[in-house]
């Protein structure tokens, strides 16, 4: 397989990694309030910062550096989908 098609599978994946996120973050919002809807929204913010910066250590730069951690935090998406 291309990696250019790995890679535009692994955006996909990560985009519904990130509908499903702000989904359960409305569930939380409408069921604990917004305490604890920010501290879970939080804790992915920190992953996302995390990834990228891994990503910037390891000679990441710019946009692709923004794409791979976007996927490394929302790629869990592809579990959502058969």
């Amino acid at each position: 397989m291309p990696s250019g098609t790995r890679s535009s599978t692994d955006i996909r994946d990560g985009h519904i990694g990130l509908a499903a996120t702000i989904m359960v973050l409305v569930v939380i919002a409408i069921v604990s309030g917004p305490t604890v809807t920010f501290i879970v929204a939080g804790c992915f913010t920190a992953w996302f910062i995390l990834a990228l910066s891994v990503v910037h250590v390891l000679g990441g730069r710019g946009r692709e550096a923004v794409k791979r951690a976007y996927v490394a935090t929302f790629r869990w998406g592809d579990y959502l989908t058969p």
